[in-house]
């Protein structure tokens, strides 16, 4: 059986080249995938300004909800 070596920067440098290679390859998955990110992103900075406004009664959203309809 052989045994193959590889120096750090040589596995670093066909990292990459992989990376890239499906980077080019694949986009929808990566688009897919970055756009989750951004999605969640988002929602936690709702959250967050969110959690800083003062509470509202439930009665109060369902008639705001009511008006709207």
């Amino acid at each position: 059986m052989t045994t193959t070596t590889l120096d750090e920067g040589h596995l670093k440098e066909l990292f990459k080249q992989a990376m890239l290679e499906l980077l080019v390859e694949r986009k929808d998955i990566f688009y897919d995938l970055f756009a989750e990110v951004i999605e969640d992103a988002a929602l936690v900075n709702a959250i967050r300004e969110g959690e800083a406004d003062e509470s509202v009664s439930r009665s109060e959203i369902f008639e705001i909800l009511g008006s709207v309809a």
